[in-house]
């Protein structure tokens, strides 16, 4: 009987309060900023259970209580169950697939009674558990390709169970988790090939009806293929430190293309593209003559950059022009600036820019925007609130709700550093990814500066699943930071 207030005393002893300071702080100005995106002229209550205001005082209220039973826990339970929380979330995604219940396109809502409840956001801390158990595990190394694979499995499954709800943003959070395998070792290549599929997609779709120079050369395609050769070259002297030989592809490369321009500007216009597909060839057959004489792997490697990075830019446009739905093609068009559609697709950002504008520096005050009162931005309470913020509380109120995130994310980067085990390092940087993927995506979509994939801004965006959902990933990881230099029974 005496052991367990000792256990609580230990526990509350050694919380890291700053965070749960910053989760507080969230949560009101969260609070507030819901009030004013909820406001209606003549709203006399902005407590009552009636408005979304009120609402979210409850959402807020059962997080916090349901962070108290998180941090009551013992912080070897998460350990030890995480297979079969992570399988349990699993199963109830599965069956929401299969949900009758569809909320603006979307079946990712259980709908029991008057409670909506989306498991998607719940997946994430379960998924993070199980990562952190598995790469936790005797032997495991993410440079092995069994482990990695595994690794990669956990992820995908839950993120196909939302695709197939219609849920597209969601499963696009679960991208966020690669930022933890570069912290675990995962090699810097793997993380430059995404940002590098992102440059030339952008790039190539932005510029692909673009003619460069007055010739039949498209600058879309003639910047991506370049790229690819500059890259491979760029590799081989970083991987297979041979600069004689990164130098002259380069040489070659860029002679080469600067030349057939030339001759195509001046003498005969042709299709420059040509002439990088036929060097692209040859250097791919360079890698693959190297690699076989040398025995260098990463040779092969960085052929298969090559080769897979062409694959890629042409497939790009079939996917966005076959393969995505019409919705996610317009928003992306939108955003590359192919399309302007201010009535449509591109609706949401600009009213949200107005809004963020008519801010100015300190904001119109609390409850006195028009744009939000007006109801001008649609979703501005859950997916746009941030605009919100913007027209309320302008720069200086915006910036100060930005240095909080950015407070949030310094402190989890030092809370995860500080664990004694691989399992809170793991857990603890996947908390990080979610977090700083959720505030860069959501407040990028508000600025016209990311997709609109409508995701939540955390302790921001109305709603009780995002809420609690956020609540459990930051106060699992509390408690298993409480609990690093306890003492065991």
């Amino acid at each position: 009987m005496k052991q367990q207030p000792d256990k609580q005393k230990g526990v509350l002893r050694s919380l890291d309060w700053w965070t749960i300071g910053i989760y507080l702080a969230l949560l009101t100005f969260g609070w507030i900023s819901v009030c004013g995106a909820s406001y209606s002229y003549g709203d006399t209550d902005i407590f009552s259970l009636d408005t979304r205001s009120g609402m979210q005082i409850v959402w807020i209220g059962t997080s916090i209580c349901l962070g108290f039973v998180l941090l009551m826990l013992d912080d070897r339970f998460y350990d030890t169950f995480s297979y079969i929380i992570y399988a349990a979330l699993l199963l109830l995604l599965f069956a929401t697939i299969f949900n009758p219940h569809s909320i603006k396109g979307s079946r990712s809502w259980l709908v029991l009674g008057p409670l909506r409840l989306q498991p998607a956001e719940f997946a994430k801390f379960a998924t993070a558990l199980a990562l952190a158990k598995f790469m936790s595990g005797y032997g495991y190394n993410i440079n092995k390709w069994k482990d990695f694979a595994i690794t990669l499995a956990i992820i995908l499954t839950p993120m196909t169970f939302i695709i197939l709800q219609r849920e597209t943003g969601s499963a696009l959070v679960y991208l966020a988790f690669f930022l933890m395998f570069y912290r675990e070792g995962m090699p810097g290549s793997v993380l430059f090939t995404g940002v590098a599929a992102v440059i030339y997609f952008v790039v190539g779709i932005r510029f692909e009806a673009v003619m460069l120079w007055d010739t039949p050369t498209s600058l879309g395609k003639f910047i991506v293929l370049l790229l690819v050769q500059v890259f491979s070259s760029i590799m081989i002297g970083v991987y297979c430190k041979e600069k004689n030989i990164m130098f002259r592809m380069l040489a070659y490369c860029l002679g080469i293309t600067a030349i057939s321009l030339l001759f195509s500007k001046f003498v005969i216009p042709f299709d420059v593209v040509w002439v990088q597909l036929g060097l692209s060839a040859i250097m791919i057959g360079i890698l693959l003559w190297r690699g076989l004489g040398t025995r260098i792997r990463n040779y092969f490697f960085i052929m298969l950059f090559s080769i897979g990075s062409m694959a890629f830019f042409y497939s790009a446009d079939h996917v966005l022009n076959n393969v995505m739905e019409s919705h996610q093609r317009v928003r992306i068009n939108v955003l590359l600036g192919l399309e302007e559609n201010l009535s449509g697709a591109g609706y949401n950002v600009n009213q949200s820019k107005i809004a963020i504008g008519s801010g100015g520096i300190e904001g119109k005050g609390f409850l006195q925007g028009t744009q939000t009162k007006l109801k001008f931005v649609p979703e501005q309470d859950t997916d746009f609130i941030f605009c919100t913020v913007g027209e309320e509380e302008g720069f200086l109120g915006s910036t100060g709700v930005l240095l909080l995130f950015l407070a949030l994310i310094l402190r989890l980067i030092h809370l995860a550093e500080r664990q004694p085990f691989r399992f809170g390092r793991v857990y603890g940087y996947s908390v990080l990814s979610i977090f700083l993927f959720h505030v860069f995506i959501n407040v990028g979509m508000v600025l016209g500066l990311t997709p609109v994939i409508g995701i939540p801004l955390p302790f921001f965006s109305y709603g009780g699943s995002s809420l609690w959902g956020f609540t459990f990933l930051l106060f699992i990881f509390l408690r298993i930071d409480a609990g690093r230099n306890m003492a065991r029974n």
